[in-house]
């Protein structure tokens, strides 16, 4: 079969940088030939409509709309980049508010258009709080919403290539859990550098601790660089890590790298937070990573950092109280 699957794919803001790119990536892909471009700003999402056309891609069925009721109907696969972008000197939490308003509405059109949607890639920052928005307020499944979070684990990994001068391929394991925000948790008991442990690798003239420290800290501000560098935040990375979720999830090649999933087990509740997964055609797995204590310990301060933001949202009122998240969505425990 040429195309993954028949089914309607909606990119959500695809007038913007990553919605575009997105669109492009889904399309080259060949993910699906019925793919729906929405945003509420027609004129720019003519645009992007009028240049994938231009493209002169085969045998595909490229609409776009402004209007959300159309955009749904009939969409079993949703991804989002509909929030406000990250500018200069704002961290991801900085769009907390609005964003969580965005996405308690993106939740609410997702029940009332596309209730048998089967899975949602929610990618606007603060990914992991307009995840869980989306989550409770769609009243779909926590196996059915994934958030973008490989973006930090793909940063390791280019930062430690540079680094050693090797090649990107060459250098496995690279995680980090937790938020996907200024607070992470980066594992390097799990990487290896050409087959070698990293933690063996640290403290030796090849990578010393303050150099190590040093590339850790330039993976956490990851985001803030590409600031500073083009003026504006990224659209190419999270583009296309997001479009080989929703690929994995429709039952294209397995997604490699951590995704952000609902948890409700044991020391993490009630929150969405990046775990180690598996995305496939019946949603997303997840299993708690183990490390070293220190690295544990690194992944409680990124939960209780998230469960600061979600607490918040819950004050604003845009969240009710965790007791009753139950009755929003029976699907959540």
């Amino acid at each position: 079969m040429e195309f993954l699957t028949e089914e309607k794919l909606t990119i959500v803001g695809a007038a913007g940088m990553i919605g575009s790119n997105m669109a492009q990536t889904a399309i080259m892909m060949k993910l699906t030939p019925n793919i729906c471009l929405y945003d509420p700003y027609a004129p720019a999402l003519e645009g992007v409509a009028e240049e994938m056309l231009q493209c002169g891609f085969e045998n595909m069925n490229i609409t776009y709309t402004s209007d959300i009721k159309e955009a749904f109907t009939g969409a079993s696969y949703i991804v989002s980049s509909g929030g406000a972008a990250r500018k200069a000197g704002m961290t991801r939490e900085d769009l907390l508010k609005g964003n969580a308003e965005i996405a308690a509405q993106f939740g609410k059109d997702i029940k009332a258009y596309c209730p048998d949607v089967k899975h949602v890639v929610v990618i606007f920052n603060p990914a992991d709080i307009t995840g869980l928005i989306t989550l409770l307020y769609s009243g779909l499944k926590p196996t059915q919403v994934t958030t973008l979070a490989a973006l930090d684990s793909t940063r390791l990994r280019n930062e430690l290539a540079k680094w050693f001068r090797i090649q990107p391929s060459k250098i496995t394991g690279c995680r980090t859990y937790g938020g996907h925000g200024e607070q992470m948790a980066v594992f390097a008991s799990t990487t290896r550098i050409d087959g070698k442990p990293l933690t063996e690798v640290i403290g030796t003239d090849q990578l010393s601790d303050t150099q190590w420290q040093e590339m850790r800290q330039r993976v956490v501000q990851g985001g803030k660089h590409i600031i500073d560098l083009r003026g504006r935040s990224s659209f190419q990375s999270p583009s296309y890590l997001s479009i080989e979720m929703i690929a994995a999830a429709m039952g294209g090649a397995p997604f490699k790298w951590p995704a952000g999933v609902y948890v409700a087990a044991g020391k993490f509740n009630h929150i969405v937070m990046a775990m180690e997964t598996v995305i496939d055609r019946s949603g997303v797995r997840y299993a708690i990573p183990e490390g070293t204590v220190q690295e544990e310990d690194e992944l409680k301060q990124s939960y209780e950092h998230l469960s600061k933001l979600r607490d918040e949202v819950i004050q604003m009122g845009i969240l009710p109280p965790i007791s009753s998240w139950h009755e929003l969505n029976p699907n959540i425990r």
